[in-house]
Parts: structure tokens; sequence; C-alpha cells
């Protein structure tokens, strides 16, 4: 088993900036890719970012110049940099681990964007 833990969500102004962090701990052996995905009211949970074990990232358009997804030192922990952020990136954040063949979600962080 693999725990997600979640950190940074918050309430901030358009324009400002957010930090998510999610670590990984438990039974790990090979972390495949780490991302993170959003949820709206009313919608549905979409890609924001997701980084490989190699470092490969991919970007949801609606996000890409302004979101950063890293991973750290350790290689357990992803980080999502939230930029210029928008109104309309108000959403709970989603944490998601690939591990071997075995897919774990975080328990979601609220980011509220005010106009």
């Amino acid at each position: 088993q693999v725990q997600l833990v979640e950190s940074g969500g918050g309430l901030v102004q358009a324009g400002g900036s957010l930090r998510l962090s999610c670590a990984a701990s438990g039974s790990i052996f090979s972390i495949v890719t780490m991302g993170w995905y959003r949820q709206a009211p009313g919608k549905q949970r979409e890609l924001v970012a997701t980084i490989t074990r190699g470092g490969s990232t991919n970007y949801a358009d609606s996000v890409k110049g302004r979101f950063t997804i890293s991973r750290g030192n350790a290689k357990n922990t992803v980080y999502l940099q939230m930029n210029s952020l928008k109104p309309e990136d108000t959403a709970v954040y989603y944490c998601k681990v690939i591990e071997s063949l075995q897919t774990y979600w975080g328990q979601g962080t609220q980011v509220t964007v005010s106009s």
C-alpha cells in the first residue's frame, strides 16, 4: 500500500501563486508516474500535469506556462507550482501516483482563486 499526503491548498487572489506538495510513503518499489488532477464543482476530474520517473512532463493546455510540476530529490514527492492563478483554476486538486501496477489517489486539497 502507498499513502499520499497532500498539502499547500488554500485561498488566493487572482494572479497569485500557490505550491502544492504530495508525499508518497509506504510500500514503494517503483513509482512510474506522479501527477496532479483537479475537479471543479459539477465537472469531471481532469488532468493538470504529470511527471514520469524519467522526468518527462505533460500539462493540460489550460495551465501551460503557468504551472510547473517537479519531483523532490527523494523522488517520492511531487510538487505543483501554480502561478498567475485564475478563478477558473478553483477546484479540488488530487495527487495521483502510479506505483508498479497500482494507482493511488490522495485525499484532495482545495484551491480557491478569488477574482
